[in-house]
């Protein structure tokens, strides 16, 4: 096993990556008995463009995953039990999942309903050990909501994330910091985080498949290719991540969209999708006392290709009308004549928060955000 250089030591923290298995199939299973031991979709029509949000571990034995579409899924496993998602059920299960985390640690960043990193260096001070932690966290969300959990254990975000799929599911996996380097080496560079497919095809074009070829490179030669993120791929290669937990994070945009079951070719019909989503989008807005300068409108037409136009108000976007007065430009700008589309989409950002008519630089819970249906 290569031995970790001076060059490679990481930053000491004790992180947690704390990931629920298969979490909406497995809500669904323990609110339903009779689904048990059944392979289960949740998502949507597999006689439609329904997609899989996710699926039980019976159903991924066929080979069924996450954004699948739903009648590849079918297909592929005709017995299985199709289930449309119940999104408050695994809210409230994600908010009793994250009281457990937060009772160990302020530093809780959850990713999204079912996936947190915790921070637990400063509880692992009076000489608990993480894996400690870990273990009784996983014993709690079982006891607790009946639902299991994977954990990974390491002292950074990167190898934190990649050991807690390592046993899965209901696993613990530690990676200590002597054993990091020689973790990453046989992994593809597709495992690494801010690598990405468009990325994976790059690197295999000049050789580059493993974490040990990309390790070959030089960081100069990484930021010939890839700019500042040739930096970052150096770096993580190492197992250097410097990534803190946060908290909170500012939140973006608000927004929503559609996917239709027939191709959209009418225009009118375009617009009145559109003003309907806009109603959704300024209600959202208002529950989290937030307004916004760009209104963006995003269009997939039949063949995936995808665009996105915007415009930018010096005013504040709030309201229904508001947004609803850059649709139709927005959309002549987005669509030729005769075209159809398959999905239509609206997203309000450059985000302030509004609070007894002043406005402030806002800043919300992660938690908060992830909670807001999309």
């Amino acid at each position: 096993m290569p031995r970790q250089t001076s060059e490679h030591i990481p930053e000491l923290r004790k992180i947690i990556h704390v990931d629920m298995d298969a979490f909406f199939a497995a809500v669904e299973q323990r609110d339903r008995p009779e689904l048990r031991g059944l392979p289960v979709i949740v998502g949507g029509d597999p006689n439609g463009r329904g997609v899989v949000a996710t699926c039980s571990y019976e159903a991924r034995r066929f080979g069924i995953h996450s954004a699948m579409s739903a009648a590849r899924a079918r297909t592929l496993c005709p017995e299985a039990i199709f289930v449309r998602p119940r999104m408050e059920a695994y809210r409230e299960a994600s908010r009793q999942v994250m009281a457990i985390l937060r009772s160990y640690t302020l530093l809780v960043e959850p990713l999204s309903l079912d996936e947190a990193f915790l921070d637990v260096t400063t509880a692992t001070a009076n000489g608990t050990l993480a894996v400690d932690i870990a273990r009784e966290i996983l014993g709690r969300i079982h006891r607790e909501t009946g639902l299991t959990a994977s954990a990974g254990v390491s002292y950074n975000k990167l190898l934190a994330k990649l050991a807690s799929d390592w046993r899965k599911p209901h696993g613990l996996f530690v990676i200590p910091p002597e054993r990091g380097f020689g973790f990453l080496g046989p992994l593809s560079v597709g495992k690494l985080h801010g690598v990405g497919p468009a990325t994976v095809k790059r690197l295999a074009a000049i050789g580059v498949e493993t974490v040990s070829d990309l390790r070959t490179l030089s960081r100069e030669t990484l930021i010939a290719h890839f700019g500042k993120a040739g930096a970052w791929f150096y770096g993580v290669a190492r197992g250097i991540d410097g990534r803190p937990v946060q908290p909170s994070r500012q939140r973006k945009s608000v927004g929503t969209e559609r996917t239709f079951s027939k191709n959209l070719e009418d225009r009118s019909i375009m617009l009145v999708n559109l003003e309907e989503m806009a109603v959704q989008v300024a209600v959202r807005l208002k529950s989290l006392t937030l307004a916004g300068h760009t209104v963006s409108i995003k269009v997939r037409f039949p063949d995936f290709t995808t665009v996105t136009r915007a415009h930018t108000a010096t005013e504040d976007i709030v309201t229904t009308d508001a947004i609803s007065a850059m649709l139709p430009e927005l959309l002549d700008r987005s669509v030729p004549k005769a075209a159809s589309v398959r999905l239509l989409g609206i997203t309000v950002s450059g985000l302030v928060h509004v609070q007894a008519g002043s406005r402030v630089a806002q800043q919300m819970s992660l938690l908060d955000e992830i909670l807001i249906p999309r």
